[in-house]
């Protein structure tokens, strides 16, 4: 093992080929990127770094809704950096309880558990919701289950993926973990089926799935969940860490059909795409299951997190970015409308507020990979969730000028396969 080093072993790269090359050469290969190096941003503006401008249609997969480097958070950020990073939770943090009031009396829970990654904030959930099970709902010991939904996304740890029906996602990777039903999406008759098994303790699904491709439900879809699980004394279990924080046009996806779930599962955005901040919200009487000792992390919590979650909250609700996404969301659907006429190289289009799809209808062998390709090379950043889906999803704080001039990038490249 050579542990020797010189100084510029440790330099950043020169350029866009040297750091794609060195990532190649020294990263793992569990990513599939489009070939451009990022390198600095701001708002909804992401450079290369040879200096070239893209506007940015993915935004870390919706973490950075408020806008690349919004100053209020790195302000909060920095200033917070001088002070105190991480105590751990072996101690009292002077930061980790007003984060807790604030998002707690923001979203009408009682309590919060903050994690780090959203796959730990759905690993919690799944947890708090076995302990519900056997301490409160009464369930055999280890007879738990959960439901969960095909084409669902949660995360990539081991006891996420075990309710995965994507053979990306699983295969290679088993034993799985044991104690879960899936059923279809959007199905409520296949839902209330699955909640009449007494050992059922929770509904585990997202209010609509982004990487599936932006898969919408039918109206009162979330409604019917609401009322089926209080029939069957079962949780409602909402992941929203990509739909959630003003993402669809409201607080959270649920807010669409007036549902307060039992169990609210966050991330991505509460820290604006500064640093991995999740939580998972219930009331008193699920999240006082867990018990000191029995689950935790070094960093969730830690004072540097708390101060930019506060911050990151306050960007969305003092900048109105649930009524931007609302309104710059129907205008977006409806140039996409007007592409899908004029080329007639768009199958559908779908979303709600600013995260939104579309399938395109190719002719010949190119793929929405091969459009985003093209995007890219037209100044604008997006990525394929199937190979004829393309998600887009640009930060909130985007104005109607800038999405126009981004739906004219979108045509311009579609019609280059025309």
């Amino acid at each position: 093992m050579n542990t020797s080093f010189t100084s510029t072993q440790t330099q950043a790269p020169s350029g866009s080929v040297q750091a794609m090359e060195w990532e190649e050469r020294y990263g793992a290969h569990n990513y599939h990127p489009l070939p451009v190096v990022l390198d600095h941003a701001s708002g909804i503006e992401v450079f290369d770094m040879e200096g070239k401008r893209y506007f940015d249609f993915l935004s870390a997969y919706s973490a950075v809704n408020q806008g690349h480097c919004h100053p209020r958070i790195i302000t909060a950020m920095t200033e917070q950096a001088k002070r105190l990073t991480l105590t751990s939770r072996a101690f009292y943090n002077s930061k980790l309880g007003a984060f807790e009031k604030m998002i707690c009396e923001l979203l009408g829970y009682d309590k919060v558990l903050v994690m780090n990654s959203g796959a730990e904030a759905n690993e919690t959930a799944l947890k708090l919701a076995r302990k519900w099970a056997y301490k409160v709902k009464g369930i055999e010991k280890d007879k738990a289950r959960i439901v969960a939904v095909s084409n669902n996304f949660h995360g990539r740890t081991l006891g996420v993926i075990s309710a995965s029906t994507e053979a990306d996602s699983t295969e290679g990777f088993g034993p799985f973990l044991p104690g879960y039903d899936i059923i279809p999406y959007n199905n409520v008759d296949a839902l209330e089926a699955s909640l009449k098994n007494p050992d059922v303790c929770a509904f585990w699904f997202e209010p609509i799935q982004g990487e599936a491709g932006v898969i919408m439900p039918d109206p009162g879809y979330l409604k019917e969940i609401r009322i089926l699980c209080d029939r069957y004394n079962v949780l409602m279990m909402a992941d929203e860490v990509q739909t959630g924080m003003c993402r669809t046009g409201t607080m959270m996806a649920c807010d669409h059909e007036q549902v307060r779930p039992d169990v609210l599962i966050l991330g991505k955005a509460l820290s604006g795409g500064t640093m991995p901040v999740s939580a998972v919200l219930a009331d008193d009487a699920i999240m006082l299951c867990i018990q000191p000792g029995e689950h935790g992390s070094t960093f969730g919590g830690n004072p540097l997190a708390c101060a930019v979650g506060m911050a990151s909250i306050q960007v969305l609700v003092d900048e109105n970015l649930a009524d931007n996404a609302h309104r710059m969301g129907k205008i977006f659907r409806s140039r996409m409308e007007e592409i899908k006429t004029r080329t007639g190289m768009v199958r559908a289009v779908r979303g709600k507020g600013l995260l939104n799809a579309i399938d395109i209808d190719p002719i010949g062998s190119f793929s929405a990979w091969d459009i985003c390709v093209e995007m890219m090379g037209n100044g604008l950043l997006a990525k394929p969730t199937r190979r004829d889906t393309i998600r887009f999803a640009p930060p909130l704080i985007i104005t109607e000028s800038q999405l126009l001039e981004c739906c004219h990038i979108i045509e311009q490249s579609i019609l280059k396969f025309s």
